[in-house]
């Protein structure tokens, strides 16, 4: 009967050992909580679209994000790479450089930032290296309506170079950053920059023969187009899976997507660039995209590095 006593005293123990979780020790032995999933989110804004700092931060931690990299706007002029005022805010009432640095100093654990200027003002590059020796970890988001061959952008592919840090780029066909086919020509010229593609325009691009005006095509890809050609011949192009252009690269083909996410599964960064507020549900384009990313991706050590190691590596996070 001792026996017995003694046995049933153990598996109670043991058993509320597992109810009660990772505080308690007995014996020397600690018992884990179950470790979250680490999500690397490359693209978020500040005030995007009125959003506060509070909504953001709930929207990232519903999301199961773990870091957050804040991409701030340039100054609000009046200049042709702003299309004369209409591009202020990156066109989304984003906030600029010292707002991004504010709340990542606030939340070091969960947010990092970037540095930004429009690049046609000649205080550009010096306010953009400002923010880099501050700590920045990226140039971008750089969304303006100038040639991307240009003088003054080629200044911020140097600075990049400087220190070390990828470019973002908005492309927009006619609107933000032209001269898309011209693109390769710079990541021959500077091998050392990793440039980061985002938008309609180059996930359009993942398709042959894309029509440039259709800012979300549907249907079937057919394999080879500018964007793939990229990502495959060049070791310092990447993808930023962001917005609605992103998803729309994943669902609108799923066979394709998830051949293209084998074939460049080195290449492709998680971000959401999402205004909701939520963080969960049909109207939230992060989580949508963490889903299909997961859905999509063969294995659970590819999906790793889009949600997260690619990130890592990239940004040495």
């Amino acid at each position: 009967m001792a026996e017995q006593k003694i046995s049933r005293l153990k598996f109670l123990t043991s058993t509320g050992i597992l109810m009660i979780g990772a505080s308690l020790k007995v014996k020397g032995l600690t018992i884990q909580k179950k470790k979250h999933e680490k999500i690397i989110d490359i693209h978020q804004h500040t005030h995007y679209l009125g959003r506060t700092n509070e909504q953001l931060i709930a929207h990232q931690r519903k999301m199961g994000v773990t870091q957050t990299i804040l991409q701030p706007a340039g100054s609000e002029v009046d200049t042709p790479a702003t299309l004369h005022g209409e591009g202020n805010g990156l066109q989304a009432e984003a906030f600029g450089n010292e707002s991004c640095y504010e709340l990542a100093q606030k939340y070091p654990k969960e947010f990092l930032f970037g540095g930004n200027e429009v690049p046609d003002l000649p205080n550009a590059s010096t306010e953009i290296e400002k923010y880099l020796k501050m700590g920045g970890v990226v140039i971008g988001e750089s969304k303006f309506g100038i040639e991307c061959d240009s003088a003054e952008m080629q200044k911020l592919y140097e600075l990049a170079q400087q220190y070390d840090v990828p470019i973002l780029m908005h492309w927009e066909h006619q609107r933000y950053n032209y001269g898309f086919e011209r693109l390769h020509k710079m990541l021959e010229k500077y091998p050392k920059v990793n440039f980061i593609g985002h938008s309609m325009l180059f996930w359009a691009s993942i398709g042959k023969n894309e029509d440039k005006t259709i800012r979300y095509p549907k249907g079937k890809v057919v394999p080879g187009g500018y964007t793939d050609r990229l990502l495959s011949d060049y070791p310092n192009m990447y993808g930023d899976l962001s917005a609605g252009s992103g998803l729309n690269s994943l669902t609108r083909d799923e066979v394709h997507a998830r051949e293209f996410i084998k074939r460049h599964q080195d290449k492709l960064l998680f971000g959401s660039d999402c205004t909701d507020v939520l963080g969960e549900g049909p109207k939230c384009i992060g989580a949508n995209l963490i889903a299909e990313i997961r859905k999509l991706s063969p294995s659970k050590e590819v999906r790793r590095k889009l949600l997260c190691r690619n990130a890592e590596k990239l940004f040495k996070i």
